[in-house]
């Protein structure tokens, strides 16, 4: 949610005086941001002007708010200096091995922290601040070196290692089953006999309705969201002879899972995604605003995208946004199952901590991910590589894949029922056919007809 498509300056009183939008702005929607001069823009080419809906905006700071802007990169490094000499000279070192290696580990973390907050490159999001998103741009990389630790340990290890973030961990679980009883009123239990429903309704449910709502505001695509949604109860329909977990009773599939939780975030994230399409996108700087009610409103609309862009995927555009697309939908999917697959692996319970900072740092980079993406996909002229969140999150994803089947290849060796394979064949095939019509094809037989009536003519 970095640069987009700006509003008109012909705006209303009440917009300005809220805040929302400069009175004297130019057409080259200028803003406080994060230098403290203008920016020149990156020239775009016509055709990704054309095709584009956004417009590269120049970022400028108007004086009011320079100090929150600036890195404070000196700031920094006096204040980290000054906690180390605090810890050589002033502090005893404990004599607990294990709990110097635990305060060293983490030592280094904050450090490598503060260098990427101040000094790490910015990312395509500059909203509340730059500087969170370079925080979770580190957090990513140091996500990243912790599965590949865990990757090169013993299967015996690396689930002894997670005692010492929890004590509580490196413990075998079992597998809670949602499956057994389907009926939605059982007649046979008359104290409550809608008790199934209730048993089924734990943290997890608005944790799916929360969880598709941000994947809609990470996607914006409504058709994408429907079909990863559909297709990940699909997989626990085909998995769940590997993993009792994914055992759900039909209703509890596609009435709560894909109509109630999925298809409910998934409205509201629509929902949200045409307010913020429509709102206007030209600043103020907080201190310019005449009235206390257009403060406010100021500061709550600094933790909304400095600007705009709608995605436009076009799958069936081209084989390269095609191809692009599926395998967005099946990093999706495997994300999706790594969150079971590593509890199961890593004997991690559902409700433990772990698992709800894991989603945590999701949400928090995978919007950036996709926007990354879905510039080096619409403009590959202007965006060159991969960005670097969306690199880090593809290699995350695979390293928990590696780490699931290194640590438990049995569970994922289990062979899959033959009708159930049956199924994946045929809609594999069917995928394949229509891509090799699609873009091989059709357009043959569309110059041999037109080769033939212009022969004709």
């Amino acid at each position: 949610m970095a640069t987009g498509k700006c509003a008109s300056t012909a705006v209303s009183e009440e917009l300005i005086n809220n805040g929302s939008v400069e009175p004297a702005l130019s057409p080259s929607c200028q803003e406080q941001g994060t230098p403290t001069k203008p920016r020149t823009m990156k020239q775009m080419s016509r055709e990704s002007l054309s095709s584009r809906r956004n417009t590269e905006c120049e970022v400028f700071d108007d004086g009011t708010n320079t100090f929150f802007w600036r890195a404070h990169t000196v700031t920094v490094l006096f204040i980290l200096t000054c906690a180390l000499v605090y810890v050589t000279l002033l502090e005893e070192t404990p004599q607990d091995t294990a709990y110097n290696t635990k305060r060293g580990i983490v030592a280094s973390i904050l450090v490598f922290l503060c260098f990427g907050v101040t000094q790490a490159k910015d990312g395509p999001f500059t909203r509340p601040h730059p500087a969170y998103w370079r925080f979770w741009l580190c957090v990513t990389v140091v996500y990243e070196l912790f599965l590949i630790f865990i990757l090169f340990q013993t299967v015996h290890d690396g689930r002894q290692f997670m005692k010492y973030i929890d004590p509580k961990l490196g413990v075998p679980l079992p597998e809670r089953d949602y499956g057994g009883n389907c009926l939605i009123y059982d007649p046979g239990n008359t104290s409550d006999p809608f008790h199934n429903i209730w048993d089924k309704m734990d943290g997890f449910v608005p944790a799916h309705f929360l969880g598709w709502y941000i994947k809609t505001l990470m996607i914006r695509d409504w058709w994408m969201c429907m079909i990863i949604s559909v297709m990940f109860e699909f997989l626990e329909y085909s998995l769940e002879h590997q993993l009792p977990n994914f055992s759900e009773c039909w209703w509890d599939h596609w009435i709560m899972d894909v109509l109630v939780c999925n298809g409910l975030g998934i409205y509201c994230g629509m929902k949200t995604l045409g307010w913020l399409s429509m709102k206007p996108y030209q600043w103020q700087g907080l201190w310019n605003i005449p009235t206390y009610k257009g403060k406010i409103k100021r500061i709550a609309f600094q933790f909304t995208p400095y600007s705009w862009v709608k995605f436009e995927w076009k799958p069936a555009s081209n084989l390269r946004r095609w191809l692009a697309v599926l395998g967005i939908i099946f990093m999706f999917l495997l994300a999706e199952l790594n969150t079971f697959y590593l509890k199961f692996v890593l004997w991690m319970p559902p409700e433990h901590y772990l698992v709800l900072l894991r989603l945590v740092f999701f949400v928090n980079v995978g919007g950036v991910a996709m926007r990354e993406i879905y510039d080096f996909m619409d403009d590959p002229k202007f965006h060159k590589k991969l960005g670097q969140q969306a690199w880090l999150v593809a290699a995350i994803t695979v390293t928990e894949f590696l780490i699931v089947v290194k640590y438990d290849p049995n569970t994922i060796m289990l062979p899959i029922p033959f009708f159930i394979m049956q199924c994946w064949i045929l809609g594999i095939l069917l995928i394949l056919t229509w891509t090799l019509w699609r873009f091989f094809i059709r357009d043959s037989v569309e110059s041999v007809k037109v080769g033939i009536v212009l022969s004709i003519l």
